[in-house]
């Protein structure tokens, strides 16, 4: 009946604390609670594959070096105002990756990264449009994805 139990209690907390207490809304609060419980319940994917569970804390050293290094980059840019010119934007990036996980896992780490987003996936293609605030070389930034990335999520899950 209730998929995830200490979810569907949060949701009805969290419902009564952002409206008044009542009979009405402490109904409400639990019929959306149940519903969103099922909808979650329909939407969970299979539980990940690790196949090389032990590459993690090089991937996690990895984003954590690159995140630093793009927050440092950007501020830069940032504060440099209009001295420096920089060229935003997009490139198409060509995927390997085929793992649902990983690739929800590439997109966390390419958006966490200041300077980077990704933009929108093509399933049939094979291919994600990735943002870029300071774009030098196209064919750089696509051998530096593959190489630091994907490679590794590759190892990780496939």
């Amino acid at each position: 009946m209730l998929p995830y139990p200490i979810l569907t209690a949060c949701l009805v907390l969290m419902w009564l604390l952002l409206n008044s207490f009542s009979l009405g809304h402490l109904l409400l609060g639990i019929m959306v609670a149940v519903f969103a419980g099922w909808s979650l319940a329909a939407l969970r994917p299979d539980k990940p594959r690790l196949k090389k569970w032990y590459l993690l804390p090089k991937l996690f050293l990895a984003v954590f070096i690159d995140i630093a290094r793009s927050n440092f980059a950007v501020a830069l840019l940032i504060l440099r105002g209009k001295r420096r010119t920089h060229t935003s934007g997009f490139i198409t990036l060509p995927l390997r990756i085929e793992d649902p996980t990983a690739l929800a896992i590439m997109a966390v780490i390419l958006t966490s990264t200041p300077g980077s987003a990704w933009l929108e996936y093509d399933s049939r293609a094979k291919t994600v449009l990735i943002h870029l605030l300071d774009l030098i070389d196209e064919q750089q930034w696509i051998e530096t994805i593959r190489d630091r990335y994907e490679s590794l999520l590759m190892e990780i899950f496939e």
